[in-house]
């Protein structure tokens, strides 16, 4: 859904920026009929789409690399451990984002990421604290299908709005 959603968001604002998909299970899967049926209106048509697996190669290779809970940047710095100052949830890169304001004009997104990851530690994402977390709608009635793609929306407009101001 985060995929669709940013997709069609950057795709709008017409910015040209590779997104690509991937999580932690088996990859291959259609994406979710409820969840195909909530994000139709925002970009392109997934009806194609199939998940992939998220590699330690894509990971090293991403400029940034967004996760939906907690435990999947976990498992990313695990993999990758160099992943770490461009890895985050989407809440928590938003929440840090607001503090340190857009990036300004001629500087790097990696440089940004740096000022917005200040003060970060690993301790952050140990403990039972959802506060940074989307949780999964799969499976959950399409109200939490819904509630959860106007969440993500959110989220990816005042994203974009960061890394890509004016």
């Amino acid at each position: 859904m985060a995929e669709a959603i940013l997709l069609g968001l950057l795709e709008r604002r017409h910015i040209d920026v590779e997104v690509v998909s991937a999580g932690i299970l088996v990859g291959g899967q259609p994406m979710d009929a409820d969840a195909l049926a909530t994000v139709a209106r925002d970009g392109p048509d997934m009806s194609v789409h199939r998940s992939q697996s998220v590699d330690t190669e894509s990971i090293e290779a991403a400029d940034l690399v967004l996760c939906m809970e907690r435990h999947h940047v976990r498992e990313i710095v695990v993999r990758a451990p160099n992943a770490w100052g461009y890895t985050f949830t989407l809440k928590e890169l938003v929440r840090r984002g607001e503090a340190v304001g857009p990036r300004p004009p001629g500087i790097s997104i990696e440089t940004w990421l740096a000022e917005a990851a200040e003060g970060r530690t690993r301790r952050d994402l140990l403990g039972a604290s959802d506060a940074d977390d989307i949780a999964d709608p799969i499976g959950r009635p399409l109200a939490v299908m819904e509630a959860t793609a106007d969440l993500l929306r959110d989220l990816c407009e005042r994203l974009a709005d960061l890394l890509f101001p004016g």
